[in-house]
C-alpha cells in the first residue's frame, strides 16, 4: 500500500445489463453500488464498474466474500473523480500505476500536489471513474476506463472465468499512453484481504524481503516469519502502549505467486516472476501492506500487491499485466502449519513449487 491513508470521492448513472448475456446486478443495501456478476457454478465474482472497475466480491459458492470491502461501497456508490479528491476506502481489488513517488509529478490538474511530490492519494480517475463495457459473456467481462489527466493513461481490464480450471479467474490489465509525449509507469495490482488473514510468499532468503515498520504512538511494526523459502507475517500482540501493527514489506519473490487464507478459502494469486532490475527500485515485485488493530481486526486491512515491469511508453503505446486467481476451499484450523500444508498441496496440484530451483 501507500505512505498515506485512505478516503475517496463520487460517480455516474448505472448501465442496464442483459441477464441473457450472463451478467446480473447484485443487490446490496440502499444506496447500492452497481455490481456485475460472473458465476460459472465454481466461482462467484462481482465487479463494480462505477468504482474504477474494481472487484468487490470473490468466493466459492456458499462461502463468504474473501476480499476486504469497505462500508463506502454502500454509502458512497457513485464517486466522481476530482483533482483534489481524497481516497475513498472501498478496498476490494483495484489497479494502480507506479511508482508511487511519481503519482502526482507529471500532471497539471493539481499543481499543489505536484509541488509537494504527493504520495497520496492514488489517481482518482483510475480509482473512481465509471468504466464502460467493451464485452460481456457468461464467463467474461471487459471494461474500459477514462483517460486520466494524472497519469496520461487509459486502462482496459478484463475478467474471465477459466472453463478448463474450475475456481479460476484470469485478470488482464492494459494501459495505453494517451499523451503526445512519453510516459514512464508500471501497472500495479492491489488485492485487499481482512487484516487477520494469513499470507504466504515464496522468498529464497530473508534478505530478499525488506520490512518497513510504520511505527507511531499507536502502532508497532509487523513481525515477519520465514522458514525454508516461505515468508509470512505473525499477528503477535503489540507491545504495551501500542494497539496494533502497521508496515509494508517489499519482496523479490523466488516464484510467481502469493497465497492468502481468508473466509474459509485459499486464494492463490499467480503472475509472471520478473527480473529484479525491471521493477522500480522504490518497490518490490510483491508488496505486503498490513494495518492491523489487535482489539478490532475488522478495522484493518492486509494488501497483496504485485508490480509489473516499469515501461516507457511512446504516444499510443500500450503495456499489459496479468494475474491468475485460483480459489480453493479450506476448512482447517487458522494455524500456520496447517495452512502451510494446505498451500503446499495446492501448489503441487497446480504444478507449481514455492521455489522454481527445487521441488517442495
Amino acid at each position: 500500500m501507500a505512505t498515506g491513508r485512505r478516503k475517496r470521492t463520487r460517480s455516474l448513472p448505472a448501465i442496464a445489463w442483459s441477464l441473457a448475456a450472463g451478467l446480473s446486478l447484485a443487490a446490496s443495501a440502499a444506496p447500492s453500488t452497481e455490481r456485475l456478476r460472473l458465476d460459472d457454478g465454481h466461482l462467484q465474482v462481482e465487479v463494480a464498474p462505477a468504482l474504477g472497475g474494481r472487484i468487490v466480491h470473490v468466493s466459492l459458492p456458499g462461502r463468504a466474500n474473501l476480499l476486504k470491502v469497505g462500508e463506502a461501497v454502500a454509502t458512497q456508490p457513485d464517486p466522481v473523480p476530482e483533482a483534489d479528491g481524497d481516497n475513498i476506502p472501498y478496498f476490494g481489488h483495484e489497479l494502480w500505476t507506479g511508482p508511487q513517488s511519481r503519482w502526482w509529478l507529471d500532471q497539471g490538474v493539481n499543481p499543489a500536489r505536484r509541488a509537494a511530490a504527493a504520495q497520496w492519494p492514488p489517481d482518482p480517475w483510475l480509482a473512481h471513474a465509471r468504466n464502460r463495457v467493451l464485452e460481456q459473456a457468461p464467463d467474461l467481462l471487459a471494461l474500459e476506463g477514462v483517460t486520466s489527466p494524472v497519469s496520461g493513461l487509459q486502462v482496459r481490464q478484463s475478467f474471465r472465468l477459466r472453463p478448463d480450471a474450475p475456481g479460476t479467474l484470469e485478470l488482464t490489465a492494459e494501459a495505453v499512453n494517451m499523451r503526445d509525449r512519453e510516459v514512464r509507469r508500471d501497472l500495479w495490482f492491489n488485492t485487499r484481504l481482512p487484516a487477520g488473514s494469513r499470507v504466504f510468499v515464496p522468498v529464497a532468503e530473508p534478505g530478499q524481503a525488506r520490512l518497513r515498520a510504520d511505527v507511531d504512538h499507536t502502532y508497532a511494526g509487523p513481525i515477519a516469519w520465514w522458514r525454508d523459502g516461505l515468508y509470512s507475517l505473525q499477528l503477535d500482540p503489540p507491545p504495551a502502549g501500542k494497539t496494533g501493527r502497521r508496515g509494508k514489506i517489499f519482496i523479490a519473490p523466488s516464484a510467481g505467486w502469493i497465497a492468502g487464507f481468508s473466509a474459509g478459502q485459499l486464494l492463490l494469486i499467480r503472475f509472471e516472476r520478473q527480473a529484479d532490475e525491471t521493477i522500480d527500485p522504490e518497490h518490490g515485485q510483491v508488496e505486503l501492506y498490513l494495518d492491523w488493530h489487535h482489539a478490532d481486526p475488522a478495522a484493518g486491512v492486509l494488501e497483496l500487491e504485485v508490480h509489473a515491469p516499469m515501461r516507457t511508453l511512446a504516444p499510443g503505446e500500450a503495456m499489459q499485466a496479468r494475474e491468475t486467481w485460483t480459489v480453493l476451499p479450506y476448512d482447517g484450523p487458522d494455524e500456520l502449519e496447517a495452512q502451510r500444508a494446505a498451500l503446499e498441496s495446492a501448489l503441487r496440484d497446480s504444478g507449481q513449487s514455492q521455489d522454481p530451483a527445487r521441488p517442495l
